[in-house]
């Protein structure tokens, strides 16, 4: 399925992004990166907060292609499986973090203390490489929407 059919099923719609947009929500990832390195933080947080990056930058690359999701109640599911269609991340990757949303909304609505250090670790280092990826990718793509200097 292409994004100009998530667009037909209204799943996303039409957005035009800004420099000042697609800046502000790169600031968004890199503040998360920089906030779940505390020491003090549980894991879950830990967890939780790079998953947030990972995200945020999954949300930038959509909206550097001139989309928005739609909030609803897969709005998070939909964001992350936009990946395929934007920087053409692998399935092993979109899996991925696809199950830490899963582990996420477990921690936050249900239970706690169920994130491991290695998995919370895991997901900082996932956050981190998609920041990267989806800046590279907008250098590559989209060039206008990033200071180049």
């Amino acid at each position: 399925m292409t994004l100009k059919q998530w667009l037909s099923n209204r799943w996303i719609k039409k957005h035009t992004p800004t420099k000042e947009e697609i800046e502000d929500l790169l600031s968004v990832v890199e503040r998360d990166i920089s906030d779940c390195l505390i020491s003090d933080l549980s894991t879950d947080w830990k967890l939780s907060i790079a998953y947030n990056a990972a995200l945020q930058s999954a949300i930038v690359a959509l909206a550097a292609s001139g989309y928005r999701i739609r909030q609803d109640q897969s709005h998070h599911y939909r964001a992350i499986q936009s990946l395929r269609h934007t920087i053409r991340a692998e399935k092993e990757i979109v899996a991925r973090l696809d199950a830490f949303r899963k582990k996420r909304n477990e921690m936050g609505y249900e239970r706690a203390w169920i994130a491991s250090e290695g998995e919370a670790e895991e997901m900082v280092e996932l956050a981190k490489k998609l920041k990267e990826r989806v800046q590279n990718w907008l250098y590559d793509e989209h060039p206008e929407l990033i200071d180049t200097e």
